[in-house]
């Protein structure tokens, strides 16, 4: 690469990630605070005002959002994962990642001096996994606080119960005194409610939202309920003590295999802590790789391994329960 284009190489570089800042967190944050403000001063029935997030999936977007909703594959179910984050992002923040995402990957290995066919290949590739597996990581954050505080719920729910309130109350009573992220769905699915939604229709979407086994037992089991009758207060109380046990088996097996994951980090991150390393000290022994086209095919190569040896690493420590 000609060192006349580094310049503009550079100064487009600092363009696009302006344009993602002003995307992420200008237009669309203005948009969210307005909205918040406006449902502040029209509160809910029970003092407490409702989530943003159902604004926010209800709202059409700006520009970025319709041309993302269009050319981003599946965008309902992409939607459906973005509001699992708890996070006001919409499908123009997804699209204005994934752009992102590739120009500066695809940049990066231009200055690096690898032709412009692997440039476009890395970056497409970037574009296409860095927001997907970001997104994955933060709704599964999210789920594993959900489930430290689920039991809690659940416990409040049968205390309610047993105290005389209808299970409608309970679950506003949840909403209000436990923390989020649960806090915040029982809260929504109570708003929900009283605007003359079914309950049980209030928490299958919510089971739609979480994709949490835990929460599905929940739903199932006031539909039971509610269909042969019994005690609920007993029933959701088994519920909690099942949930407990699978919180401690949980335990148990991510005890036993932390091991085999901390070999895994290691084994996996040590091709690119060598590539960085000589990167540093012996840069033209290492862009032999990115310059010649032999080099380039064994770099695609080995990239093509790594990833499958970290994802057959990551299924033999990963059991389901």
């Amino acid at each position: 690469m000609s060192l006349s284009l580094l310049p503009v190489l550079v100064a487009l570089a600092a363009a696009g990630l302006l344009f993602c800042l002003f995307v992420f967190f200008g237009r669309g944050s203005a948009t969210v605070s307005r909205r918040a403000q406006a449902l502040s001063a029209n509160r809910g029935w029970n003092g407490t005002p409702a989530s943003a997030p159902v604004l926010i999936a209800r709202g059409g977007g700006n520009r970025l959002d319709k041309l993302s909703q269009r050319l981003l594959p599946q965008p309902a179910q992409l939607r459906l994962r973005l509001e699992a984050t708890g996070l006001p992002l919409t499908l123009g923040h997804y699209g204005a990642a994934t752009l992102g995402a590739a120009f500066l990957a695809g940049l990066f290995l231009l200055m690096a001096g690898a032709s412009f066919a692997a440039a476009l290949f890395v970056g497409v590739t970037a574009g296409l996994l860095v927001p997907h597996v970001a997104v994955g990581i933060m709704a599964g954050r999210r789920k594993a606080r959900f489930l430290k505080l689920f039991t809690d719920a659940i416990g409040l729910i049968v205390r309610g119960l047993r105290a005389g309130l209808p299970i409608t109350e309970t679950i506003g009573v949840v909403g209000r005194e436990v923390a989020d992220p649960v806090g915040e769905e029982f809260r929504r699915v109570a708003d929900q409610v009283r605007l003359g939604r079914p309950l049980e229709e209030s928490l299958w979407q919510a089971a739609g939202r979480l994709k949490l086994p835990e929460f599905n037992f929940l739903v199932i089991s006031l539909s039971v309920q509610r269909e042969t009758g019994g005690n609920l207060a007993e029933t959701l109380e088994n519920l909690g003590q099942i949930l407990r046990s699978r919180g401690q088996m949980r335990l148990k097996i991510k005890a036993m295999s932390s091991e085999a994951t901390a070999s895994a980090l290691i084994i996996g991150s040590l091709p690119f802590v060598m590539a960085l390393l000589m990167y540093l000290f012996s840069r033209d022994y290492l862009t032999v790789l990115f310059t010649n086209p032999l080099g380039q095919m064994m770099l695609a190569g080995g990239i093509v391994s790594l990833v499958t040896g970290a994802f057959i690493m990551r299924q033999m420590v990963r059991f389901e329960i």
